[in-house]
């Protein structure tokens, strides 16, 4: 199997979300980038911030510039462009049946909710692609998560989900290499 060749953090463009849980995604892309020293950049026609991801040649991070629930229009624009087969895409999300701290990695499977996976499931045609779920926690009612993805984090509970972004970039190498059970060995252990 081949590796990833496109990272895609989802998130809400515009300075009122750029601290909200539902951008964890974002963050994800943004250390990425500066832990590799890729530059990202507006690209109107993928309906992104997108820049390949160094140092390779033929991989890609991308931050779609559209809202949440229109997050396929980008990652599909950028897989159509770049000739990227969904199994090769990772998207990283917030999700809510984490704890803040714990990250997974899965293939496939439903949007679970996910407003985002939901139009990047239309978009692709297929739910045959990577997530990497990075937990934010659920506020315990479900007439609150709206206003809770979109709020951000205490103190206490955004240490933990930049210590899962930080444990989650260290296997960013093996997901390039297409070594996914080493990978999801490596973020699930303790």
């Amino acid at each position: 199997m081949s590796g990833i060749k496109l990272i895609v953090g989802l998130g809400n463009p515009g300075e009122k979300y750029t601290q909200t849980r539902h951008n964890a995604g974002f963050w994800f892309v943004d250390m990425l980038a500066s832990q590799s020293g890729s530059r990202l950049s507006a690209e109107v026609k993928l309906f992104g911030i997108a820049g390949k991801w160094q140092p390779h040649t033929d991989k890609w991070l991308l931050k779609p510039s559209t809202f949440m629930n229109a997050s396929g229009k980008a990652v599909a624009a950028m897989a159509n462009y770049y000739k990227i087969l969904p199994a090769e895409i990772l998207v990283v999300h917030d999700e809510l049946d984490l704890l803040p701290g714990q990250a997974k990695l899965k293939f496939g499977g439903g949007h679970g909710g996910h407003n985002g996976l939901r139009d990047i499931h239309a978009a692709l045609g297929t739910p045959d692609y990577w997530r990497l779920r990075i937990g934010i926690g659920h506020p315990g009612n479900k007439a609150e998560v709206v206003n809770f993805v979109l709020k951000p984090a205490g103190k206490e509970e955004q240490r933990a989900i930049d210590d899962s972004l930080i444990k989650a970039s260290t296997i960013s190498d093996l997901l390039a290499q297409g070594q996914f059970e080493k990978a999801m060995l490596q973020l699930h252990s303790k």
